[in-house]
């Protein structure tokens, strides 16, 4: 089942009640406030919840985008033309005969098409600024002016507000709102959308690390202990970033590793292939050389043929850099080594990394909020700062958050005082530090 998040006021959700019953698939989970301000507060409640949003309209949708994480779809439902002659056909029905009208949603191209299909000759004049709840009384000024000066006769609008002002103005106009074709057809692009990302979240990576100057290291080291060492040391910096792949890894043969994990994680993991780590962390670290090719693939088998061209790209581009070869053959790459927000540090707090051992999570997301921190001289964040950072969901966020404060990480200091209206944030403070 596929959870929906459906964010509006009570009439339309009334309509999307009618329409989504013909989407099995969607379970929908409902936020009807006629405050449209509160659009906002829903999404951030949906988010962790929800796999797509959907919003009444373009304005819930606009102000809510900054809570609309990147990994969830998002729509809105559109007016549409469905939606165009509806209106039409109420205001001829209500004004018998009109030749002018001032419009404040629709573009001159729909008003042409409405004139070829219906064989009308109607003028329009039209607001040319997009629509905002910010706006209203500019818009409203706009309609009224065109009456006045005869040059609209009525008026169409798409907010709701506006309808009103100009009613009791006394000037004719009609509330575009979206039709049940508007709202099936955004619903089936919602579904369209989510299954096509969730193919590709669970969509089976291979990844292969060359080890390419493991044979002149050996020969510079005095026992076979040593070089067992040398090759624990590779196979734990492999397998702690293939931990944060959630992955599974094993050895090739002597120089070289491979992991499986899922394309949604890797590219969480990367920042969507911004950058590949494992490379400059096995120089520093071991001073070791790698070269990586990944495959994406539509079954095991293409995903490992595509890792191993993938690697000979790397390979002949120079080596120690990271290639991606896509289901389609399509490359990616070279990418980037490290990011630019990351760097190395030191966790001098002993007793406090010690206890990391104890939690689920991952280091390298440790080192990696820490570098963050460092860098910008702070050392408190809220679960929506490391979800953005660490590039997974505020869920995941809230996850690794209580398993910080068990092992006493981090510690809660405080609330987060909103500009707007929203929920409380929790505010926290790393225990850890970095050199």
């Amino acid at each position: 089942m596929i959870k929906i998040g459906i964010i509006g006021p009570t009439w339309i959700n009334e309509r999307i009640k009618q329409s989504i019953k013909r989407f099995p698939n969607f379970t929908p989970i409902y936020k009807t406030s006629d405050n449209i301000y509160d659009a906002p507060i829903f999404t951030e409640e949906l988010q962790a919840k929800c796999d797509v949003l959907l919003y009444s309209g373009f304005i819930p949708y606009s102000i809510s985008k900054e809570q609309i994480p990147v990994n969830v779809p998002a729509h809105f439902i559109p007016i549409k033309g469905a939606s165009l002659y509806r209106a039409f056909y109420k205001l001829q029905k209500n004004l018998k005969n009109f030749s002018t009208i001032s419009i404040d949603t629709l573009s001159q191209h729909e008003i042409s098409h409405l004139n070829y299909e219906l064989d009308e000759s109607i003028t329009s004049t039209h607001y040319d600024s997009r629509l905002s709840l910010a706006k209203t009384d500019e818009i409203i000024a706009f309609h009224e002016l065109e009456h006045k000066q005869n040059r609209a006769e009525c008026a169409l609008t798409g907010l709701k507000i506006v309808s009103e002002a100009l009613t009791e103005k006394g000037i004719p106009n009609e509330w575009l709102v979206p039709t049940e074709e508007d709202i099936i057809v955004t619903l089936e692009r919602a579904l369209l959308a989510t299954e096509q990302r969730k193919k590709l979240e669970s969509q089976i990576v291979f990844g292969i690390v060359h080890i390419e100057n493991f044979d002149q290291l050996k020969r510079q080291v005095s026992s076979e202990q040593h070089i067992q060492r040398l090759y624990l040391d590779a196979q734990t910096t492999i397998l702690d970033f293939v931990e944060t792949l959630e992955g599974y890894l094993t050895a090739l043969n002597g120089n070289e590793f491979m992991f499986v994990t899922t394309r949604g994680t890797f590219e969480r993991v990367t920042q969507g292939y911004k950058y590949f780590p494992l490379i400059a962390d096995m120089k520093k670290q071991q001073h070791l050389r790698i070269s990586v090719g990944i495959g994406f693939g539509l079954s095991a088998n293409g995903a490992g043929n595509h890792a191993r061209m993938a690697l000979t790209q790397a390979i002949d581009f120079g080596g120690e850099k990271c290639f991606i070869v896509k289901e389609d053959r399509s490359v990616i790459g070279p990418i980037e080594n490290e990011a630019h927000l990351t760097y190395p540090l030191n966790i001098t707090d002993e007793k406090l990394l010690e206890k990391t051992q104890d939690t689920s999570i991952s280091p390298y997301y440790l080192r990696k909020v820490i570098s963050i921190l460092s860098r910008q001289k702070v050392d408190t964040f809220t679960a929506q700062e490391l979800a953005s950072s660490l590039g997974v969901t505020t869920r995941s966020a809230h996850r690794i958050l209580l398993s910080w404060l068990d092992s006493n990480i981090v510690k809660i200091v405080g609330i987060e005082k909103l500009q707007s209206k929203g929920r409380p944030r929790q505010v926290y403070k790393m225990l850890l530090k970095g050199d």
